[in-house]
């Protein structure tokens, strides 16, 4: 996978570094077969070293690099090999492998036998002198000769110049990721599959806990346990995208390998990840809806439960969204966990459920019209409680409505408008915290992901063969 990465992305040099270990002679010539034909395709240059290739992979290459003691004994076409070491005063025998011979005659122990002037005595020729005879042979003198030449941007071809970052165009690189999410989506059927049985198995409990036999009244005291149950949905739906930190940590790397190499932009991968999120949370919310809504006995009205399910639909995808970005800004599992649960932390404590305003310190009171949740809860409370059941009773005092009197006791507004407000900042909190994780992948430095790597050099070690 990542040598086809290489292959489609725009590098068109690579280094391969013994690609034949643990391959047949067969296997090995395919593959070499095959990157013949994308280096003479696409006009690119692969440097490859191999262990004791045959003689047909050996013919596939076009140039051959000879070291041998840290210096470079022979770099040139191949067919030209053989014939300096003839120069030189060796020959390589009839059914000897070219491979072998070359990586042999430079070997104090081997070169003996490959002396081909049995009326002159053998002397050992050492690496020092075949590198000085290599720039005076024909080859070695047209290197120097090519090198001594500066390179002239001028003569370039127009063709040479590139003027788009990407040469794809936006369709089908949306195309290619929507088909790679989708693909991996596929894979990783059976995580989402157990994630959403237990899912479901925590709507039972959430059943058993409120059964709704037993809140057969209309009291303020039935208003707290319903306003548990709403608690429950709301902080279970939140933390079920806490398993989006664990998705996206495991894609940091590739992503950012993606991006680097100008693969496409980040909103690519960011906007297919989100989509296919949708029909996930689609279920996994009517699972939840449809077992726990009736089973608790909230607000029996059609509209009251599709309002109720748009919410819970909602919050679910504004956990999976701040999840992502904590992921793509932390980009390592243990930071991330950290954070996401410092997170939680703060909207629980500071979202105005479990602390009423009224009890949050004055200099944080602020904070909790910047939580997702503070508004997720105020909707349902408001569906809940507008309902006809709770409005057409009378709370204690004889005056005001028994659903009207629970939302002040919780600090809830008593507008029902407050409901389409919450859906509006729900839904505006999911986009917001998808485009800044966009913004993180981006534009945050790769370095801070390996900070144990070190510059790469760009002189690269010739590789041999």
């Amino acid at each position: 996978m990542k040598t086809g990465e290489m292959l489609v992305g725009p590098a068109k040099t690579l280094f391969m570094d013994e690609i034949s270990t643990g391959l047949d002679s067969s296997t090995t010539f395919q593959i070499v077969k095959c990157l013949q034909q994308v280096v003479h395709l696409t006009e690119s240059t692969i440097t490859m070293s191999l262990l004791q290739p045959d003689t047909e992979t050996f013919d596939l290459f076009d140039d051959v690099i000879l070291l041998s003691e840290g210096q470079i004994v022979y770099q040139g076409p191949r067919e030209n090999a053989l014939e300096f070491f003839e120069s030189c005063g060796f020959m390589c025998p009839e059914r000897k492998g070219i491979a072998d011979f070359l990586q042999e005659v430079t070997s104090r122990k081997d070169q003996e036998q490959y002396w081909a002037d049995r009326c002159k005595s053998y002397r050992y020729i050492p690496v020092s002198e075949f590198v000085q005879r290599f720039k005076s042979f024909h080859v070695g003198e047209k290197l120097k000769y090519e090198l001594k030449i500066p390179y002239n941007k001028n003569q370039s071809h127009d063709a040479a110049v590139v003027f788009k970052k990407y040469l794809v165009t936006k369709r089908e690189m949306l195309k290619a990721s929507w088909n790679k999410e989708l693909l991996l989506l596929r894979r990783n059927a059976s995580v989402y599959i157990f994630k959403s049985v237990q899912f479901i198995i925590l709507a039972f409990i959430g059943v058993t806990l409120f059964i709704r036999t037993k809140m057969h009244t209309r009291s303020e005291d039935d208003g707290s346990i319903y306003n548990k149950t709403l608690l429950l949905s709301l902080i279970i739906n939140m933390y079920i995208g806490r398993a989006e930190i664990a998705f996206t940590v495991a894609r940091v790397p590739v992503i950012f390998k993606q991006r680097d190499l100008l693969f496409h932009p980040m909103w690519v991968y960011t906007l297919p990840t989100f989509l296919l999120r949708l029909p996930i949370c689609l279920l996994d919310s009517i699972s939840w809806v449809a077992i726990l809504y009736y089973g608790v006995g909230l607000a029996p009205e059609a509209s009251r439960f599709f309002k109720h399910f748009l919410l819970i639909f909602l919050i679910q995808n504004v956990g999976g969204g701040l999840f992502r970005l904590i992921a793509g800004v932390c980009r390592k599992m243990n930071i991330a966990n950290t954070f996401g649960t410092l997170a939680l932390l703060l909207i629980f404590l500071l979202g105005g459920f479990i602390l009423p305003n009224a009890q949050i310190p004055y200099w944080l009171g602020w904070l909790t019209w910047t939580l997702p949740l503070s508004y997720g809860f105020k909707s349902l409370a408001i569906n809940e409680f507008f309902a006809a059941r709770w409005m057409n009773k009378i709370s204690s005092d004889n005056v005001t409505s028994l659903g009207i009197t629970i939302l002040e006791n919780m600090d809830v507004p008593t507008q029902e408008t407050w409901y389409w407000i919450g859906v509006a900042s729900l839904l505006g909190f999911a986009v917001l915290f998808n485009v800044l994780f966009t913004f993180a992948l981006m534009y945050l430095d790769r370095k801070l992901l390996f900070p144990h790597l070190k510059e790469i050099t760009t002189n690269f070690p010739i590789i041999y063969i």
